[in-house]
């Protein structure tokens, strides 16, 4: 029988948990335009349960989400942000459903596979130079709304597409991330809504997480504008490796 963590942690050890999760991953997010859930999901589904955890998520980061997706816009590549958009609207819904009826054991494997599998993309050195194709774009989008309805990480094959990109900036990665997420966020929220994954107690559980989020995302955006395009590379590849660290569920 599976051990349930989320009972066996006491509430204080909860919150302090809780917390800095949300400070990392708010450096995170905030250094690298992606990568906060893949930071919190794993370390606050062992704390609540996977799908408590990525409705806590999404209102943690909902009002963040929308003030940078309206700042990043006008640097946005749209041709390429808006395919990726309407391919995971349409798979959203999937995730979610998976989420709610899918064993919480499970649910992490697959996350910590997943994560993996990103990884291992990125380190093989594949790499494309042109444009990429209407196909390949929509396929992107709907593995990211797979990935967020079911973990929250919908972020995960956006920075594989656009950092195995031989034509784009780490600027523009983060650019065209953050545009991405303003839009999803409403889109996500409507169906977690509906599927019953954002309730009454996300929301009062979300409060205290937004000042260590928020302080996390200001520190983070900070140190982006001082670094590389290597050095951002090179974090982005971290946080990935670390993800699927804490994903693993075995503790």
């Amino acid at each position: 029988m599976p051990v349930d963590l989320a009972a066996l942690l006491p509430l204080d050890a909860r919150a302090a948990t809780l917390f800095l999760a949300a400070l990392v991953g708010g450096l995170v997010r905030g250094f690298t335009g992606f990568g906060f859930a893949m930071v919190f999901v794993p370390v606050a589904a062992a704390a609540v349960g996977p799908a408590a955890a990525v409705g806590l998520i999404w209102v943690v980061d909902a009002p963040f989400s929308l003030w940078f997706g309206v700042r990043s816009a006008p640097r946005a590549t749209w041709r390429e942000v808006i395919p990726l958009l309407v391919g995971s609207t349409a798979l959203l819904p999937v995730g979610v459903w998976l989420l709610t009826r899918l064993d919480p054991d499970v649910t992490r494997w697959v996350t910590a596979g997943a994560i993996l599998l990103a990884l291992a993309a990125l380190v093989s050195g594949w790499r494309y130079r042109t444009a990429p194709s209407l196909p390949l774009s929509l396929a992107t989008g709907g593995a990211s709304g797979l990935a967020s309805g079911f973990a929250a990480l919908g972020g995960m094959p956006l920075a594989v597409f656009w950092l195995a990109s031989q034509r784009a900036s780490g600027a523009q990665v983060r650019d065209n991330l953050m545009a991405y997420f303003g839009l999803s966020t409403l889109v996500s929220g409507v169906v977690f809504t509906a599927s019953g994954v954002l309730s009454g107690p996300r929301f009062a559980e979300a409060l205290p997480l937004l000042l260590p989020y928020g302080l996390g995302l200001a520190v983070g955006s900070h140190g982006f504008r001082l670094a590389s395009d290597r050095m951002f590379r090179v974090v982005a590849y971290g946080v990935i490796l670390v993800a699927v660290c804490l994903a693993l569920p075995l503790r």
